[in-house]
């Protein structure tokens, strides 16, 4: 089904925004509405978008590819992304992110085996000064987690297997 027809409202409000001749740039809030609900954006949701504002798939490719916020498969119910760029990196990144692994038992990238953390490596999230620091994104939208301790994170970890234990 279109995003037209899923979400009519939604998709005239996000074009109304943008002069026709511009109505490339609406790509990125449709990406967004696109992803909302199973948290990543089918092909056929990329092909509508690229028909909708009349661009190729192969530009709605590339912003996904660019933007850590897109996702273009279907992983974990939370996306953790920890910051691992040099600034970061001095700050214990690296060791923390080995760490997490170990505790978490899967490779940045990957899975945990019950679906539930997707996690992942990304550069800056723009708090250098309070690393090692990591954002979850969920359907429920982005969190930060600043000065952070393997020991807080498996907390969390275990904040959020609870919740969604009660979810289902």
């Amino acid at each position: 089904m279109s995003l037209a027809k899923k979400y009519p409202k939604e998709v005239k409000q996000i074009l109304a925004k943008y002069p026709l001749e511009y109505k490339r740039s609406a790509v990125m809030p449709l990406l967004y509405l696109a992803q909302r609900e199973e948290g990543y954006i089918t092909k056929d949701a990329m092909q509508d978008i690229a028909d909708t504002l009349e661009i190729s798939l192969t530009d709605v490719g590339t912003i996904i590819g660019f933007y850590t916020l897109y996702h273009d498969k279907k992983e974990g119910k939370y996306r953790m992304q920890v910051c691992t760029d040099l600034p970061c990196a001095l700050r214990g990144a690296d060791q923390f992110m080995e760490s997490l692994c170990a505790n978490l038992g899967i490779k940045v990238g990957e899975t945990t085996p019950d679906g539930l953390i997707t996690l992942e490596a990304v550069t800056c999230l723009a708090a250098c000064d309070r690393a090692p620091m990591f954002q979850i994104q969920s359907g429920n939208g982005l969190k930060y987690y600043e000065d952070m301790t393997v020991d807080k994170t498996m907390e969390l970890v275990d904040t959020l297997k609870k919740s969604s234990a009660e979810m289902k």
